[in-house]
């Protein structure tokens, strides 16, 4: 320990290492349930890529390990300390270095919040699309860790989409350079792609070269209400097979409904067994959204309101924003999962999840990014209760059993962290699992970098 703090302050200014127990306690783990977290020995807070370089050639030279952290709101547990780790928070380095409206590009540090960055380029007539629920929180180096997605991806993709090249400080101290700043560029492997979604286990990135959209027109959203699943699944595959791009396709089960509804008193109909809504940015967002509830009422809807105005748009959509609030309002914790299924499987799963709930009398909600297939049922549970405590952990590993059996993967946008390792094999495999395992052994030959994540 003596060594470790001797060598860290050698390249880091005071403030920028912390030791007090109960600060380094804060940043122990992420959001997520179920997941072990450690005491590390040592926090740092750099400001500058030659700071995390210093950080790494202390950990090389003196083989602890480090965990990468972001603003800790993942729901993975891939943020989370192991016992005598290094905690490096990238936080402090929060600069947008660079917004270039012809480019159509922006270079960032990892510790800038999304919506800042999302804000600032606004200005620009310019538009950053992945749109994470955490948004406000969440940084762009935790959203790059973890592949994370949004209510947008349905039109816009996912942030992979949005990466072009980036500055990573691998385990070693050593600087690499991945990418592009243009449009186009295939030049050798793609290292870029294979950092994304990585959740610091390769390296950390130091800076990022995003892709920028035009800012598209003023959102418009409908909401429908069916009668069931089935019913708005039939809605979202007809949707989908008809050629519509809706900026925004979500879904809330019953559950979810009641948990909206009994927290906020919206008052949407105890009949609503499953609340659709569609959002359009197109030139003419009011002729999608008519064109859009046709298909609902055909599919069986029994109620269709589209908005006529943004501010409309804004109070329809509040029962989706409520939703996480709500269901945690039920039991106090939630396990939230991320299981993603080809669409036209989607009210299966939904269904199967209900069967699920039923099956281990709990309460498990239902939210879906429903234009991609990506659901998140959110098991409520009282963890005071060991035997409750049980049935949810048991609850969920069926919910990812029944995303696999479907087709489907078991996590679309959270990461895989310390909560799905086990699964993680399940869905690559053996084969998949050994070349992974080596391309991790080439970038970080001593298992440095986040240890215990990804893999068992």
């Amino acid at each position: 320990m003596a060594d470790l703090m001797e060598m860290l302050r050698e390249g880091l200014p005071s403030e920028a290492v912390v030791t007090d127990p109960d600060v380094m306690g804060s940043y122990a783990n992420d959001m997520a349930s179920f997941c072990e977290a450690g005491t590390p020995a040592v926090v740092v807070l750099p400001r500058s890529v030659e700071q995390v370089q210093h950080v790494m050639r202390t950990a090389t030279a003196l083989r602890v390990p480090v965990v990468p952290q972001g603003a800790r709101t993942g729901l993975s547990g891939a943020a989370n300390a192991s016992d005598g780790c290094i905690v490096l928070s990238l936080i402090k380095m929060d600069r947008i270095l660079e917004i270039n409206p012809v480019d159509r590009i922006a270079v960032v540090e990892p510790g800038v919040v999304n919506a800042v960055l999302s804000r600032a380029v606004t200005e620009h007539g310019l538009y950053y699309p992945p749109d994470p629920s955490s948004w406000e929180e969440c940084t762009i180096g935790g959203n790059i860790g973890t592949a994370s997605g949004g209510l947008c991806c349905v039109k816009y993709g996912v942030t992979a989409e949005y990466v072009l090249g980036l500055d990573v400080v691998l385990a070693d101290g050593r600087l690499l350079k991945t990418g592009r700043r243009t449009a186009k560029g295939v030049a050798g492997y793609d290292m870029t792609r294979l950092f994304v979604g990585s959740e610091g286990s390769l390296g950390i990135v130091v800076r990022a070269v995003l892709a920028l959209k035009p800012a598209p027109p003023q959102q418009l959203v409908l909401a429908a209400e069916f009668p069931s699943t089935a019913a708005a699944s039939d809605a979202i595959c007809k949707i989908m097979e008809s050629g519509h791009t809706p900026s925004l396709l979500e879904l809330m089960d019953r559950t979810s409904v009641h948990a909206v509804n009994t927290m906020t008193n919206m008052g949407l109909p105890d009949s609503t067994e499953a609340l659709l809504l569609a959002g359009f940015d197109t030139p003419d967002p009011a002729a999608d959204l008519a064109a859009v509830g046709e298909l609902c009422t055909a599919a069986g809807a029994t109620e269709v309101v589209p908005a006529e105005t943004a501010a409309e748009s804004d109070l329809l959509l509040q029962a989706r924003r409520q939703t996480l609030p709500a269901l945690e309002a039920v039991k106090g914790v939630t396990m939230i999962d991320d299981v993603c299924v080809p669409r036209s499987q989607l009210g299966v799963m939904i269904d199967g999840v209900a069967a699920i709930a039923e099956k281990y009398g709990l309460t498990i909600g239902v939210v879906a990014h429903a234009g991609d297939g990506n659901t998140h049922p959110t098991v409520c549970f009282d963890p005071s209760d060991p035997d409750e405590t049980r049935r949810a952990r048991e609850s969920f590993d069926e919910i990812m059993a029944l995303g696999l059996e479907l087709g489907g993967t078991i996590t679309g946008e959270h990461g895989v962290g310390v909560l799905k390792r086990e699964w993680l094999a399940r869905e690559l495999g053996p084969v998949g699992v050994e070349l992974q395992r080596g391309i991790k052994q080439v970038f970080d030959p001593l298992g440095l970098l986040n240890p215990g994540k990804l893999f068992v």
